[in-house]
């Protein structure tokens, strides 16, 4: 995924973003809307991209992993223990 650079600073498109992390456009359209990734900026008027750094940010949100219960004990000392 080759980034567009603007000003010295590199941008990865929307369409890149979905494909790096197999995600939808509404997946993402969601996220950014309930305010769990960072929004990104408007390019052209038309076009959405992030830095790498929001890239790394949405990533790291796409690919977390959490107990299915977080009551239960012995699934938190599984996750505990693997950090």
């Amino acid at each position: 995924m080759s980034p567009i650079e603007i000003d010295g600073v590199e941008y990865y498109s929307q369409a890149q973003v979905l494909k790096d992390l197999r995600i939808s456009r509404q997946t993402l359209y969601r996220w950014r809307q309930e305010g769990k990734i960072p929004v990104g900026h408007l390019y052209r008027g038309t076009r959405i991209i992030f830095t790498a750094e929001e890239l790394e940010a949405i990533r790291l949100f796409a690919n977390r992993v959490e107990p299915l219960d977080p009551n239960d004990a012995n699934q938190l000392k599984l996750f505990n223990n693997n950090r």
